[in-house]
């Protein structure tokens, strides 16, 4: 594999596999294949886009054609698949730009896969992948007794985000068995580390804690979510990439179960010690009514990328969330971009 097409790269998860890609130096091309909306920031590879390996294209995954001459115009020798409109609480709200993205999307990028390899012969073929990165909650939400999500886990989705990407790996799924597309997918824990959009749990309440804002936390904390560190899942990704059957699932998780009351205090606990300012941090705590159909546990069993292809996480969760809350702090002017929409009226020229 020489170049490769990253779609979603100025997210949060595809900014950090990028940075992976350009590190170890394997691929002659990166292509960055962003529609750019509010949770693609440029800002997240800023200091990476004068390389000459990589390129970054401004285009929607639901535009078939653009997908085409972006696979046709750089020889793409892998497509990852990272677009996709994530939080769970803006599905509730709205899920109608969930369907277009994670499920039309995906379907506009198989379409476009299969006409390219269609015209793809020989060694070229043979080694192209289509990886799709999803998520746990396609699997739904489990009791406290109950064993941790694998690859054979039957799919329950309970939102409209796990709906729209549980519909998107059976399209994965689909256009290998029918089609014969040298597809992988990766069902992945919760993310946390840096890039992340503030929306999510631990940079919200890393930021609000520093602003001396409140912390609010869901019912009463007790949901269950099975951590992992970003740079573990990109380099899970890039091992499934490079060295996993085709046609495979494979679970990449964390092991580190926590419930959200017990990540609020341990990012407090950090706070006060390397921002002592509001300390404690605590006092901010503020209990919310619960998320809708608030699935109560989460966890990953991820022992077929171990023992196939020897892969595990490598930060614990006290490791990351410690390197995670310093990061934040060390990069306030990025958070004030992203909090104020600087970078969104940067992007729009206005």
């Amino acid at each position: 594999m020489k170049n490769i097409l990253v779609t979603g790269g100025l997210g949060f998860i595809g900014s950090n596999f990028i940075r992976l890609l350009l590190t170890n130096g394997e691929f002659d091309q990166v292509i960055n294949y962003d529609k750019q909306t509010y949770a693609g920031n440029p800002e997240n590879l800023q200091d990476l886009e004068d390389r000459r390996s990589y390129r970054l294209i401004q285009a929607d995954i639901c535009d078939g054609n653009s997908v085409l001459k972006a696979l046709e115009g750089f020889e793409v020798d892998a497509i990852v698949n990272f677009a996709a409109e994530s939080h769970v609480d803006r599905s509730i709200d709205g899920p109608e730009p969930f369907v277009q993205t994670n499920v039309v999307g995906t379907l506009r990028l198989l379409e476009a896969t299969k006409s390219y390899l269609s015209k793809v012969a020989g060694a070229k073929r043979k080694s192209f992948r289509f990886l799709h990165v999803s998520t746990d909650e396609v699997y739904g939400s489990l009791k406290p007794e109950d064993p941790a999500f694998r690859e054979t886990t039957p799919y329950a989705p309970n939102s409209p985000y796990s709906a729209s990407k549980a519909s998107a790996d059976h399209l994965v799924r689909a256009y290998h068995h029918t089609f014969g597309l040298p597809v992988l997918t990766t069902n992945c824990s919760n993310n946390y580390g840096p890039y992340q959009f503030p929306e999510k749990l631990i940079p919200l309440m890393i930021l609000n804690a520093c602003e001396g804002k409140s912390l609010p936390i869901y019912g009463n904390g007790s949901n269950i979510r099975d951590w992992l560190y970003v740079e573990d899942h990109c380099t899970g990704i890039l091992s499934v990439l490079q060295k996993g059957r085709v046609g495979e699932t494979y679970c990449i998780g964390g092991a580190s179960e926590k419930t959200n009351m017990e990540v609020i205090d341990t990012l407090c606990a950090i706070l006060d010690q390397h921002h002592p300012e509001g300390a404690p941090h605590d006092k901010l705590k503020t209990f919310v009514t619960d998320r809708p159909g608030h699935d109560h546990r989460y966890a990953i069993d991820f022992s077929k990328i171990q023992n196939e292809l020897s892969w595990r996480p490598s930060y614990s969760f006290e490791k990351g969330i410690e390197q995670t809350v310093e990061w934040y702090l060390s990069h306030q002017e990025w958070c004030r971009n992203i909090t104020s929409g600087k970078y969104q009226r940067q992007r729009l020229g206005i």
